[in-house]
């Protein structure tokens, strides 16, 4: 990152990428007519595509042997926590509130520090301190489960799995991006397609997906069909290139620690999208006291792991 003020266009790229990565919730929300991992696997697919280009670029442009069998098997690795990240918090979004969704599938920071001891990093005050006000907000924020209601302890589960599986995929996405310097493409692209495909195959035993269904939403292709292709497009450019891309663009001028926890609003914004396309969203009294301790302890942590140098790479 070079130093000096940022360049207004930097944040210009960064709201953009913060406004397209929230959008995501919504839009595969509104997708309910497929069911919740086969919407995913499109999901990957889509923006498997849009990687490809830059994978061909990139690995034809890599010495020979800069990626090693050791490194593949990462990427392997890799691709099952993101595929099961993607498809558990995809599921959550047809088992409670969308709110809920973003914010439990967000605490990943809170996530970390629990792992902390397995991976030998020290844990600080402040790490403890941001787990506890986060774990609390979590806790407040089940308060509005009720029977028959929209949110639901499944559904937050589930979306808590999201946020604990991802650890994994950055964890290795550090690994390969900061310390092997495998170019962003070349990690982006197999991990993605794998974590696709591992949709796909659960897709396939799990909800009655085939290849050969002639029902759109059945289809492990069917977001192809004229129906689905522009909600995939939207998802590959939007949240995909647009969000992501954009994210590891503004780092060149922008602190890592500002864009990290600039992005930890993604549950406000993505709640307040999900207003706008629906006129209405589910926000009970115990979400609004526990959801923004969920945030801030989040952000606490997040700036704790940047003060003491063992940040994690958002690849």
């Amino acid at each position: 990152m070079n130093e000096g003020k940022p360049p207004l266009f930097a944040w210009g790229i960064l709201f953009v990428a913060l406004i397209a990565v929230s959008s995501a919730g919504i839009v595969l929300q509104s997708m309910s007519e497929v069911p919740p991992l086969l919407r995913a696997s499109w999901r990957m697919q889509g923006t498997a595509l849009i990687l490809l280009p830059g994978f061909i670029y990139q690995y034809s442009r890599s010495t020979t042997g800069s990626v090693t069998s050791r490194d593949w098997g990462i990427m392997f690795v890799s691709s099952i926590f993101l595929g099961t990240h993607f498809g558990s918090w995809v599921w959550s979004l047809d088992h409670t509130s969308l709110v809920h969704s973003l914010l439990f599938v967000s605490i990943h920071p809170i996530v970390l520090v629990l792992l902390m001891p397995l991976i030998g990093t020290a844990v600080r005050r402040g790490h403890v301190l941001g787990v506890v006000i986060g774990v609390v907000g979590a806790l407040l924020s089940l308060g509005d489960i009720e029977s028959g209601g929209e949110v639901t302890i499944v559904g937050d589960a589930a979306a808590f799995l999201g946020a604990a599986t991802v650890v994994g995929y950055l964890l290795a996405g550090r690994h390969l991006r900061s310390e092997r310097k495998i170019p962003i493409f070349v990690y982006a692209f197999p991990v993605t397609l794998g974590a696709g495909i591992w949709l796909a195959m659960a897709a396939i035993s799990q909800e009655g997906a085939s290849i050969s269904d002639t029902v759109p939403e059945l289809s492990l292709f069917g977001w192809s069909d004229a129906v689905w292709l522009s909600w995939i497009v939207y998802l590959s450019i939007g949240p995909g290139l647009m969000g992501h891309t954009g994210i590891n663009t503004v780092l060149r001028w922008i602190a890592p620690i500002t864009v990290s926890i600039t992005l930890l609003f993604e549950p406000v914004v993505g709640g307040i999208i999900g207003w706008l396309w629906e006129g209405d969203i589910t926000l009970g009294m115990w979400t609004l006291l526990g959801g923004p301790l969920m945030v801030a302890g989040a952000i606490m942590v997040t700036m704790e792991e940047y003060s003491s140098g063992t940040q994690t790479d958002t690849d």
